[in-house]
């Protein structure tokens, strides 16, 4: 019999060979046949620690490794979407540079 497998998005990955998946799933009312979002969090486990918060991950049913760990990570579907506000910031300020707008503070002084 297959493994059940789901996908979601991982949401944390503080802990030690583990991540935070999120799945949402969409669900009918049976009276009143509204749709409406219910999300879960499932704790799945990451050998290597290659996934992110924000990657779209699929997970299967595993054996179990701890008190909530019952799923594994499988694949990855896609990258993060979001930047770091890091990052976002020094892509706005390059073009700046280039130009001599903005000069380069000296960190050392």
């Amino acid at each position: 019999m297959p493994r059940h497998q789901l996908t979601g998005k991982v949401v944390s990955n503080k802990m030690n060979k583990t991540v935070v998946v999120e799945v949402e799933i969409i669900k009918q009312h049976p009276k009143y046949k509204r749709r409406y979002k219910f999300h879960t969090r499932y704790k799945a486990h990451d050998e290597k620690g290659e996934y992110k918060p924000g990657d779209e991950v699929i997970i299967e049913e595993f054996r179990p490794i701890s008190k909530e760990k019952r799923w594994q990570v499988v694949k990855k579907i896609g990258e993060r979407k979001d930047k770091g506000i890091d990052e976002t910031f020094e892509e706005a300020m390059a073009p700046l540079r280039e130009t001599g707008e903005i000069k380069e503070e000296n960190k050392n002084e």
